[in-house]
């Protein structure tokens, strides 16, 4: 049922020079390749596309690629031998792997626990003298201390609360409800407590969102609600200048939550009070308004207006996993390529928003928003969990959803699917540091983007969305021909 994993297949194979230029390709498809070398062949046909390389014209820098650390995924990988953990471990974070450069990880419990749990479980504990981050001995803080014992593994955390814990919320409760006013500041000194702790644990943490989907999930998991208002409030007067006054440089990401025009009133709010607007790097942003649609329109209408502050995708996952696809049907490599994912939207979304919700490709969904979402001014791209049982959980809320990598939990058994490949095409190509720079003759059936590494390499996505062949010309100090089939995902890497 399940296709190996063969750390030897990501071994770089220079296939050809185009004059100085060193050219190797690598081509995941529908047909079978996963990461495979390709050689650099020169057809005699006339290019069907012409994409043409301008990296004199540069736009933004890259932050990282990657994926999260949950408590689930944390659980699922000891079901393994020690032995195939460590396949795991190194086919996330080695070089020879997917090379993933920027996680995320969530503060406390979410929906991606096995419960739950809070860091500060005594209420009116004014002075946080429990807190304790005891919960995550067990599971999670052993997997993000594999990962940094990987060979060569070189990532970053932004890490999420979901949730206050209860007692500091209007309802008293895991799911929903607002932060009462007087605990702002004690909710602060709960997150710089938790950053002190991690440090403490030789985990460093980069990055934060002050709370995950702040807008709510319709309290059906841990959450807390914030508006644009409350959130400018708790980040001026309390959040930011506790990070200050700790001596903390970790950077604040607001907003978390999909690319929809509220991202419009939160950069407004924020970004416009200039006490609130310093300590905010910029904002983060997941994919759940829709399964076709990157939202290229709030990423550049943001991005034009504060250009001065990033936007990082935080989340998405293939989500509502058999709520319509019959189960197991994911355990099928073809299935990635088959218009039959379904999401939350197709049950709940409101009827006019449905026609954003149809069946989709989740090979696709992947591809097309990391290309899209970076030619559109993404910063840096996270996915959710690293790795599920192959039902998508566990789940204490029963929100099952996929993950690139699935254990089949007492049977040792670890399956990649094409997921993975699609990150790990841009992920182990494009680097921290790297600048997108501009590349024109692609549209939305042959997507295409460039970046510009730190060590002077060029690496080129291409995805062809169509079912036919395409020869397609790459112009830059030389001109390459090169064949991509139909359904197709190739990264071109020029030294």
């Amino acid at each position: 049922m399940y296709k190996t994993f063969l750390l030897t297949a990501l071994i770089p194979l220079a296939c050809a020079r185009a004059g100085t230029d060193e050219i190797r390709i690598y081509q995941t498809s529908r047909q079978g390749d996963r990461l495979t070398p390709v050689q650099c062949s020169t057809p005699d046909q006339t290019p069907e596309r012409i994409l043409k390389l301008d990296p004199s014209v540069t736009y933004q820098t890259l932050e990282g690629i990657g994926s999260s650390f949950t408590e689930s995924g944390a659980y699922v990988l000891t079901e393994l031998s020690a032995q195939k953990r460590k396949t795991v471990m190194d086919a996330w974070f080695a070089p020879e792997g997917a090379h993933i450069s920027l996680t995320r990880t969530h503060i406390a419990s979410c929906d991606f626990s096995l419960g739950n749990y809070t860091y500060a479980p005594v209420p009116d504990d004014m002075e946080l003298k429990y807190f304790s981050i005891e919960p995550d001995r067990t599971y999670l803080l052993p997997m993000i201390k594999d990962a940094q014992k990987t060979a060569g593994a070189d990532f970053r955390i932004l890490a999420s609360p979901w949730t206050a814990p209860p007692w500091m919320k209007d309802n008293g409760t895991w799911n929903g409800g607002e932060l009462k006013p007087e605990f702002y500041p004690l909710f602060a000194d709960y997150i710089v407590k938790y950053i002190q702790m991690y440090n403490k644990e030789g985990i460093p943490i980069w990055g934060l969102t002050p709370i995950n989907e702040p807008l709510g999930n319709a309290a059906n998991w841990e959450s807390t609600h914030f508006n644009p208002e409350q959130m400018r409030r708790f980040i001026g007067k309390n959040l930011g200048p506790a990070l200050r006054d700790a001596g903390l440089d970790t950077r604040i990401w607001i907003y978390d939550q999909n690319r929809e025009a509220f991202m419009l009133d939160w950069a407004r709010t924020i970004y416009g009070d200039p006490k609130a607007a310093s300590f905010v790097s910029g904002m983060a942003v997941h994919w759940y308004q829709s399964t076709i649609d990157v939202g290229a329109r709030y990423l550049d209408e943001v991005h034009k207006k504060y250009p001065e502050k990033q936007i990082l995708h935080s989340e998405g996952c293939i989500d509502a996993l058999g709520d319509d696809e019959p189960i197991g049907a994911w355990l099928e490599d073809d299935w990635y390529w088959r218009p039959e994912a379904s999401d939350w939207g197709k049950f709940w979304a409101a009827p006019e928003d449905k026609k954003n919700h149809p069946p989709y490709r989740a090979f696709y969904r992947y591809t097309r928003d990391l290309i899209g979402g970076l030619n559109h001014n993404l910063t840096g791209w996270i996915d959710w969990n690293m790795v599920l049982n192959t039902r998508g959980g566990p789940n204490h809320a029963r929100n099952h959803c996929l993950a690139p990598v699935l254990v089949d939990s007492g049977h040792d058994e670890v399956y990649f699917t094409p997921l993975y490949y699609s990150i790990a095409h841009f992920s182990k190509f494009i680097r921290p540091g790297a600048q997108r720079i501009d590349l024109t003759g692609h549209d939305d059936d042959f997507m295409a983007t460039a970046f510009r590494n730190p060590d002077g390499s060029i690496a080129v996505a291409v995805f062809n969305l169509t079912e036919k062949e395409i020869t397609y010309a790459l112009q830059f100090n030389e001109t390459v021909k090169i064949t991509i089939p139909g359904q197709a995902l190739q990264t071109i890497v020029i030294r």
